[in-house]
């Protein structure tokens, strides 16, 4: 957790208090159901929380705003950035549900209640529209956009917050490796931001944050 307040230091005692909770309900539940990696779990704020909030370094989510995170598995990075911006609303989809039910419990366990899951693919959602799609490491960026895309409030063309970051808008992924391949095969012309000049950490060395805008 020291880590997390040493990029962040304007959390809410609540906000604090919810993050502080997320590494022993993460273990509890990993001991029922594989969410994380039980390697990871000692680093589980560096691998899962801080990486999560990369996004929010480059972004902003304001009221009311509609974010749907693609294959959110155990709640990464939707659930961190659930309680880093309490005013959006997340909903979290994925196609396997045990995975929704721990980040569904979760959240109900530190009263988050901007935070809603839905077990599907994204391409069988129909009836609903984001103004921003968040993601880590589910698919190549050519599937995530061609997935994401549809799904897109058209109309949404981003702006500034208070704080002049950029409000979020398009598809934002975390991703990792040598992407020359992946960004040519996917059509796309992403901006790309290196997650180590962000966070000055070896593990996010060849990690990166991607925005397709819409």
């Amino acid at each position: 957790m020291e880590i997390i307040l040493q990029y962040f230091s304007d959390f809410s005692p609540a906000q604090i208090k919810q993050l502080e909770a997320l590494k022993q309900l993460y273990t509890g539940w990993n001991e029922k159901i594989n969410v994380i990696s039980r390697k990871d779990m000692d680093n589980f704020y560096i691998h899962h929380v801080l990486h999560s909030l990369a996004i929010t370094t480059q972004f902003s989510f304001t009221e009311n705003m509609q974010v749907m995170d693609l294959g959110s598995g155990g709640g990464f990075p939707g659930l961190p950035l659930a309680i880093f911006y309490p005013e959006a609303q997340f909903h979290l989809v994925d196609s396997i549900n045990k995975k929704l039910t721990v980040a569904k419990e979760i959240a109900a366990a530190i009263g988050l209640n901007n935070l809603t899951v839905q077990h599907t693919r994204a391409e069988a959602i129909k009836d609903k529209k984001f103004d921003a799609i968040v993601s880590r490491a589910v698919a190549p960026l050519k599937d995530l956009w061609f997935w994401s895309k549809p799904l897109l409030k058209k109309k949404n063309t981003g702006g500034n917050d208070k704080d002049d970051l950029p409000v979020a808008n398009g598809l934002i992924c975390l991703k990792g490796g040598d992407l020359t391949t992946e960004i040519f095969e996917s059509g796309c012309k992403p901006k790309i931001w290196e997650i180590e000049k962000i966070f000055n950490q070896s593990f996010f060395q060849n990690k990166y944050l991607l925005q397709v805008r819409y």
